[in-house]
């Protein structure tokens, strides 16, 4: 049985650092006292019987029983975040960008002022954030999103990340509810601080969302929820902070699920890029995004669709189909692998934008959206395909997602070392990283001497 201890969990000389993901739980064994990976091992996730059984299977196959045990989870649909806003512009965005930097996935952002909103309209989350107003601005603009956030019927757990002169009055308005106040996520025009909000998400998802989801019945559900210590996008995004400190330069990590692909950036602003942007929004150093319709399995088809490349469709449609589909062939392997690069050119270019070259009134001037990547010195590819793909599988599937794009203007990375994430070292940094730092930037280093 996993055992965790809060006060000293890595008193052990090992630990395991466990993924449980929505179709494969993925365990790490760390030895602290080198900082590299001892063992790794997979099972399918086991949220048919108690997730518990794919973990205790895992820890098995490491022949690690007894050693603590460290999780987080994206099991049974991961965090499923609604963002209630004054307005869709300014602080619905600045709550969605939040949102996905704290590891969730954004189902819905309902601008208040739009008018009234029912549950229909949060499409079932599990947490809400509520922001709107900057701190000492008007406090009806987010009262007036808690009393229709309350008028909606809506009894979970909310996450208040507004007008911070106006969080009694919201925390009032929503009593009775799980309630966490955190810091404005837009203190004045111009401004995004996700550092609180991300950290309340956090809080929420351990305390409500891990043992409201009944993953697992072994003590009513206390020992599953005592081993997880965040979502896994929020793990992952933390461990490519540290991987990004550690590196010394900007960082991009995309990651191919059967379900999303994710991409992750630690980029230096430039302040005189802040002029070029386009975004209404200030854009940040630590940005993810999630594209749910690009992924290898379940989103195989829009993800094809998307990519405009219909002599796929029959194999995305197998996958979809069977989400469990292990290629059998050099063809299915070929298939899977033009799948992949579809999902990650897209969702890397999603994430960068792009420059283009407009006219206005100053003249013949850049635009930008987006984070701009092309400065990036190292790209860590992470996901199965690119795990248990064939050599070399991973030049192959970013080999159109990388180099001056002069033509499209998308804000690639030019010039960057690829890595990949063979061993989940990543979540394990994360994991990692509060109760261990030292431990945490030694795993990170030994990344950078991975080769491509």
């Amino acid at each position: 049985m996993p055992s965790a201890d809060p006060d000293h969990p890595l008193g052990h000389p090992q630990v395991v650092c466990v993924d449980v993901g929505s179709t494969f739980t993925k365990a790490t064994l760390v030895d602290l006292t080198s900082a590299t990976v001892a063992g790794h091992a997979e099972h399918r996730t086991t949220i048919d019987t108690d997730v518990l059984d794919g973990v205790d299977a895992c820890v098995a196959a490491l022949g690690s029983e007894g050693v603590p045990v460290l999780a987080c989870s994206s099991a049974g649909g991961g965090l499923r975040i609604a963002v209630v806003g004054n307005e869709e512009l300014v602080t619905a965005e600045a709550g969605r960008r939040v949102a996905l930097s704290s590891g969730g996935k954004v189902v819905s952002v309902v601008a208040a002022a739009a008018g009234g909103f029912d549950l229909d309209d949060l499409a079932e989350p599990d947490v809400v954030l509520l922001t709107g107003g900057t701190d000492g601005g008007n406090a009806e603009v987010i009262l007036d999103a808690a009393r229709g956030l309350v008028a909606a019927g809506w009894r979970g757990p909310v996450v208040v990340a507004g007008n911070t002169d106006a969080a009694a009055e919201v925390a009032a308005v929503l009593a009775g509810l799980p309630v966490v106040v955190a810091d404005n996520v837009v203190p004045r025009i111009g401004v995004l601080q996700p550092q609180g909000a991300r950290a309340a998400i956090r809080e929420v998802f351990l305390a409500h969302v891990i043992g409201g989801k009944q993953l697992s019945a072994r003590d009513g559900g206390t020992t599953f929820v005592s081993l997880v210590r965040g979502a896994t996008p929020d793990v992952v995004l933390t461990g490519v902070e540290v991987l990004a400190r550690e590196h010394g330069q900007d960082v991009v990590v995309v990651d191919v699920g059967g379900a999303t692909t994710d991409v992750h950036s630690v980029v230096e602003l430039d302040p005189e890029d802040s002029g070029l942007a386009r975004d209404v929004v200030a854009p940040t150093a630590v940005t993810r995004t999630v594209e749910g319709d690009l992924g290898m399995r379940w989103s195989a088809v829009t993800t094809v669709e998307a990519g405009d490349r219909a002599d796929l469709g029959p194999a995305a449609r197998a996958r979809a189909a069977l989400p469990s589909y292990l290629p059998q062939s050099e063809g299915d392997l070929d298939d899977d692998e033009a799948i992949a690069a579809l999902a990650v050119g897209l969702a890397l270019r999603r994430h960068a934008g792009r420059s283009r070259v407009v006219v206005g009134p100053e003249g013949r001037v850049v635009e930008r959206t987006g984070t701009d990547l092309r400065e990036v010195g190292l790209v860590v590819a992470s996901g199965g395909v690119l795990r248990h793909g064939r050599p070399g599988v991973a030049a192959r599937v970013l080999s159109g997602s990388l180099g001056a794009d002069v033509e499209g203007g998308w804000q690639l990375p030019e010039r960057p070392r690829v890595v990949v994430d063979a061993d989940y070292v990543l979540a394990a940094v994360g994991l990692l990283a509060a109760a261990h730092p030292d431990v945490a930037c030694r795993l990170a280093r030994s990344l950078l001497r991975v080769s491509g």
